[in-house]
């Protein structure tokens, strides 16, 4: 090929050195001459591209035939110019000659075509200035001087705009030298190669993307591995060397049957590709669990020609799947399952005892006392507890078992294929929780402290009728509460006659919503006296007169409007009636000293509003703060210390006091009662009581008063009932304060207003 472009290219000089010597009259022969050299170039070139891009050139002549042909058209000067003009127009190439000056001496139709220029000819005696724009046109000029210096070819390949569009051009020039070796003039040819550049610029991507992070591997139509990417060396463990030759099957991992495949090419052969997950096998054993794609590569006819297959290792989306899923069955602290997995196992359960007839039982264990442990020594012991409380559950029960926790200190026992007869199934159940009683008892390390814990369990069993798992759930806690109210440390049945009491207070639940606005609520009050057996205030205490069930016990509805949160309408009520009572008495001077103590729940204090709320109603009712006294017990003062000394020292700062209720009866702690701007201590009554039989109770009071005294605080003796309490607490002990039956039990407003004049 070099031959046939160096021959050329002597050929074209000699041809220009005659054209440019001739005399006029032979410029036309001596032009056919050197377009046949010319066309003899860009074929040549022409050759010498077709060969270098695709090796391959359909027409191809031998050397001494190209130069005969030449050769022979000399003597024929007209019929040779018409055949050679012929060739260069026919071209795809554009072809053109300059002189030593850069002025076009002719080119071909298509380079014509290219100018948009009807002839050739038109170009003739014109520089680039005249048909480029300056920029270009310098440019190319620039070229043209440097291959006539240089005496070298040059091949440009570069983006031009052919006014409606850009395109890549590749240009090739050479200087055309005589037989003498002057420069005569350059010798142009160009072609559009933009669509070349557009499949480089595709095969480029391509390599790009085959190098991908995601794996690439490339077979034959047979399954035979041509080629794999960096991705895939990294993720299998085989080099490109160990793969290539080798079947896809050797990263096989012997955990998918022949079903598995056969479905996989079932689908790639119906619709040209497949994707899933798939568990395969590293070069060093390791199995792992990958996406994979495989997808066939077809030619013009629809023949397969390759597979393309490409994945990625999935291992940490599979943890994160398979730790998402823990999260959202078991419980983080003590790794056990938490409600939503128990109630799936427990409907399981379920439908196997009404196949098999067996029964199953449900134990709800709920650890007593747990929320002092967590407010005294803190929630980092009381996890540990948990923590420890959770193994020991676990080995208490059979395999198949399962031990849950709801939540807090609430944890589930889930019991299944126990006898077919309820009472031998009961007494399995029964011996399983003893068990689990006795072991949770055995003391527990807590890091630096040793802690003794009981547990109160409630039994239901189910299996002799459809039971719906809410039902059982119901039935289990309400055993459990009965347990506790037992005593604690101690198991109970669930029975009808717990069902007949769980419908009862659902039917004051709903009726205790309808009283406030019925007004069925009444303040009471009972008298408050001093050491003298003067009336100084009263507290107030709310009673519920229904209109069918007559009177209903605090003990009866106070518990449960504290669940359902109902207390706190409930306790804006009271303490709305109290101080506009206080307000009414301020008015009159005999009443005017007296205070109201009102009774303060655990939930209504730790609302966030609570001080708030107070003030506004002190301010709404016109009460002097001063004359009011909140009443907490020892119990809700534990839970958030800090948030509770706030809230009464913003009170405090008011004029609102404080009176701790029954105390002795709860943790009673030094620490946190030097702590609390308290004014009164309230003796429980349960000591009061024994006073006349039980020394200890008298040393208990003493000690009381004596400790309350040193604080300086004031004492209120509670369940005052005889004379001889009266003597003990006020005359030997120097008790401030007295309340109880022997001076008024509690009364309406104006039973209460009339008993103040029996007083005086």
């Amino acid at each position: 090929m070099k031959v046939i472009f160096l021959v050329s290219l002597a050929y074209l000089a000699e041809s220009s050195f005659v054209f440019i010597l001739a005399k006029p009259w032979n410029h036309l022969w001596w032009l056919a001459h050197i377009i046949s050299a010319t066309g003899f170039t860009v074929l040549s070139f022409g050759v010498i591209r077709a060969f270098h891009t695709t090796r391959a050139f359909s027409l191809v002549f031998s050397q001494e035939e190209v130069i005969n042909q030449l050769v022979t058209s000399k003597g024929l000067s007209e019929k040779s110019e018409a055949n050679l003009r012929a060739i260069l127009d026919n071209s795809p190439y554009l072809t053109w000659l300059k002189d030593t000056e850069s002025k076009y001496i002719t080119g071909n139709k298509a380079f014509a075509k290219f100018l948009r220029l009807e002839h050739i000819q038109l170009v003739s005696g014109k520089t680039d200035f005249d048909i480029h724009p300056m920029e270009l046109a310098e440019k190319y000029r620039t070229d043209d001087f440097e291959v006539m210096s240089l005496r070298q070819q040059k091949i440009i390949e570069e983006l031009e705009f052919d006014g409606t569009d850009y395109n890549y051009v590749e240009t090739f020039k050479a200087p055309v030298i005589d037989a003498q070796g002057n420069v005569i003039g350059t010798v142009g040819f160009a072609q559009d190669i933009t669509e070349r550049k557009k499949k480089e610029t595709e095969l480029r991507i391509s390599s790009v993307a085959f190098e991908s992070q995601e794996a690439m591997i490339i077979t034959d139509p047979k399954g035979v591995i041509l080629r794999v990417n960096k991705a895939f060396t990294d993720s299998t463990g085989y080099s490109a060397e160990e793969a290539v030759g080798q079947k896809p099957s050797i990263l096989k991992s012997g955990h998918h049957d022949p079903e598995f495949y056969r479905s996989m090419w079932e689908s790639i052969l119906r619709t040209g590709a497949w994707q899933g997950e798939i568990l395969d096998r590293r070069k060093n054993g390791e199995v792992y669990p990958k996406w994979l794609t495989i997808s066939a590569v077809k030619d013009s006819a629809g023949v397969v020609t390759h597979y393309v297959g490409s994945h990625f290792d999935i291992t940490e989306r599979k943890n994160a799947e398979e730790k998402i899923k823990h999260l959202a069955f078991f419980d983080h602290l003590t790794n056990l399952p938490n409600r939503r997995l128990l109630l799936d196992r427990l409907q399981q359960a379920l439908s196997f005892s009404a196949r098999s007839k067996r029964k199953g039982a449900l134990l709800f264990i709920d650890l007593d006392n747990f929320k002092t442990l967590n407010d005294t020594l803190g929630h980092n012991i009381g996890d540990m507890l948990l923590q420890q409380v959770a193994l020991r559950l676990q080995s208490c029960v059979r395999e198949g078992d399962t031990v849950a926790r709801l939540g807090g200190d609430e944890f589930v026992v889930l019991l299944e294929n126990l006898s077919t007869e309820a009472l031998e199934a009961a007494a399995q159940a029964e011996v399983i929780a003893e068990k689990i009683i006795t072991t949770l008892c055995h003391p527990y390390e807590l890091g630096e402290h040793e802690h003794q814990n009981t547990p109160s369990i409630g039994i239901t069993l189910f299996g002799d009728q459809q039971h719906a798992s809410e039902d059982l759930f119901m039935q289990a806690d309400l055993a459990m509460y009965q347990a506790k109210k037992a005593g604690r440390n101690t198991l109970r049945f669930f029975d009808p006659k717990m069902q007949e009491s769980l419908n009862a207070r659902t039917s004051i639940e709903v009726e205790l919503r309808r009283a406030l606005d019925k007004h069925q609520f009444h303040l009471y009050y009972q008298a408050k006296v001093d050491s003298s057996r003067r009336p100084i205030g009263a507290e107030a205490l709310i009673r519920w007169v229904h209109p069918e069930r007559g009177m209903v016990s605090p003990v009866d509805f106070i518990p449960l409007a504290e669940e359902t949160g109902l207390i706190l309408p409930i306790g804006t009520w009271v303490l709305e009636t109290a101080c506009t009572q206080l307000a009414n008495w301020a008015t009159v001077a005999k009443t005017a000293h007296l205070t109201i103590a009102v009774n303060v729940s655990a939930r209504q204090f730790h609302q966030p509003d609570f001080t708030n709320l107070v003030i506004q109603v002190l301010e709404r009712t016109g009460a002097n703060p001063q004359r009011l006294k909140l009443e907490l017990t020892e119990s809700m003062l534990l839970s958030n210390i800090e948030d509770t000394i706030t809230k009464m020292n913003e009170l405090k700062a008011h004029g609102v006091g404080f009176s701790l209720d029954d105390f002795g009866t709860g943790f009673s702690s030094l620490s946190y009662l030097s702590r609390l701007p308290l004014d009164e201590l309230k003796i429980d009554r349960s000591f009061v009581n024994d006073l006349e039989t039980n020394d200890n109770a008298v040393v208990i009071c003493a000690a009381t008063i004596s400790l309350a005294h040193s604080l300086k605080l004031k004492v209120v003796a509670e369940g005052i009932e005889t004379e001889a309490q009266i003597y003990v607490l006020s005359l030997v002990h120097r008790c401030d304060y007295l309340q109880g039956y022997f001076f008024s039990k509690p009364v309406p407003i104006e039973q209460f207003e009339t008993l103040l004049q029996q007083f005086r």
